[in-house]
């Protein structure tokens, strides 16, 4: 919470003077004002070495010979909040306001002790009386009515500060936090169509209340807000959020795509809105083939986003659905920003397996051999690849050599044995046919165990 400190020096303030009365000789009056003198100074000389206790002894004796000097009790007030001694300070600091309730540096010491002790309730009141001195305390009055939990009385100031001083984060994290509770919801919902009434340019309003509005499932409202927003200014990323969705939810693929054309280049636009839209043009062009290349191009805006890859994740979206032609597209467009991304590489060999693809399945396989000679997959699918290309001599030189780089995967080391006995069998060796075909029922059984 935002607070004002106190200064440590008087701002603003004078000395009361010395009530005289008429009897008094001047040399007596004399001699009490150097008394005073000299024991004040003594106060603000110990305060100054933090001996708070002397200082305070120095300014009792200050009282007791002026009783009515407000300075006295302000310097009592910090020298006690300075021990956190609190109610000795907020009785000397309200002695003050008493005297003179338009000493604002009073008021700040009693909302000093308030804030202190955590009693915000009363730190209400008294910054209630500090806007008076100074507007600005108005921030403070918002976070005093977040810690009281006076949310109502909270989104009323901090719609009233943000449309005088304009918006702050801190402001907008507890409007947030406020407009989590659905209760308070409605009167946002009026608070900012009034806001757009007042200030039909200022986009921020209308995307609040797209939002608000889709939250809770008001998807007309929202498209009615979309549609007043790029009305009045034709140029808001924001306003073909609302109508890509409205598009989508119309079956209207053209202008869907006109919008999502807009919003994925948009700086503007939240990352995370960008792959709501991704994914939800991608279930429809999935449904309506002829919108593909809409998606290809929609892919190419995320190449930089360094979170989500998202050719990988459409290639992945198609690989489990079974549709191998697809993924093999969207493994190889992912490929060509990361290409050794080694679960893409190995989901791709699986997908042109899938697709009947061996010649692509043997020239890939071939390659990533060589270029990782360590890893047995490579050699596997490579091998594979020959076998259904019946080149079987290159069949068996790459599975023996990648057999030998089988460490603890039983699995991949049953599916070696396999074409390796097919590799032979192709070749006519039936003795090897027979070692290898062997030696697979032998680790499956294992396997079983």
């Amino acid at each position: 919470m935002k607070r004002f400190k106190m200064y440590s020096w008087l701002i603003g303030m004078v000395f009361v003077p010395t009530l005289l009365l008429a009897q008094t000789e001047p040399e007596e009056v004399a001699a009490i004002d150097d008394k005073f003198q000299n024991f004040f100074y003594e106060a603000l000389k110990q305060k100054g070495i933090e001996n708070y206790d002397k200082a305070i002894e120095a300014l009792e004796r200050c009282k007791e010979l002026e009783p009515n000097n407000a300075v006295v009790y302000f310097e009592l007030g910090k020298n006690y909040l300075s021990q956190k001694k609190y109610k000795d300070a907020y009785d000397n600091f309200e002695k003050v306001t008493q005297m003179d309730s338009k000493n604002r540096w009073a008021w700040v010491g009693m909302y000093d002790v308030c804030y202190d002790t955590h009693d915000y309730h009363q730190a209400i009141i008294i910054v209630q009386k500090l806007i008076e001195f100074k507007p600005d305390y108005k921030e403070d009055l918002t976070s005093l009515y977040m810690n009281t939990q006076q949310y109502d009385k909270a989104l009323e100031l901090i719609n009233e500060l943000n449309e005088k001083v304009g918006r702050s984060d801190k402001r907008d994290l507890y409007k947030a936090d406020i407009l989590r509770d659905a209760k308070y919801q409605s009167a946002e919902k009026n608070n900012l169509l009034d806001q757009i009434k007042k200030f039909p340019k200022e986009e921020s309003n209308y995307i609040s209340l797209i939002y608000m509005y889709s939250q809770s499932n008001q998807e007309e409202k929202a498209l009615e807000i979309a549609k007043k927003l790029e009305k009045e200014i034709p140029t808001s990323d924001w306003a073909q959020v609302s109508l890509f969705k409205f598009h989508l939810n119309n079956n209207d693929g053209d202008n869907a795509v006109k919008a999502m054309n807009i919003v994925l280049p948009s700086k503007k636009i939240d990352p995370k809105i960008k792959h709501r839209i991704l994914n939800e043009f991608l279930l429809f062009a999935k449904n309506n083939p002829k919108y593909e290349a809409d998606l290809d191009k929609a892919i190419g805006y995320f190449d930089e986003d360094k979170d989500i890859k998202v050719a990988k994740e459409i290639g992945k979206f198609f690989y489990g659905k079974a549709n191998w032609s697809k993924a093999v597209k969207y493994f190889e467009m992912h490929l060509k920003n990361a290409p050794e991304d080694m679960e893409t590489l190995l989901l791709l060999l699986q997908a042109y397996t899938e697709n009947n693809q061996f010649d692509a399945l043997a020239k890939k396989s071939d390659e990533l051999s060589q270029l990782f000679p360590t890893q047995p997959q490579f050699y596997y699918y490579a091998g594979l690849a020959y076998n259904q290309l019946k080149s079987f001599k290159k069949a068996t030189d790459m599975l023996e050599t990648g057999l030998d780089f089988v460490i603890e995967d039983l699995a991949l080391e049953i599916n070696f044995n396999i074409q390796l006995g097919e590799a032979y069998s192709g070749l006519g060796d039936m003795k090897k046919k027979e070692k290898y075909f062997t030696k697979a029922n032998e680790l499956i059984n294992k396997q079983k165990k």
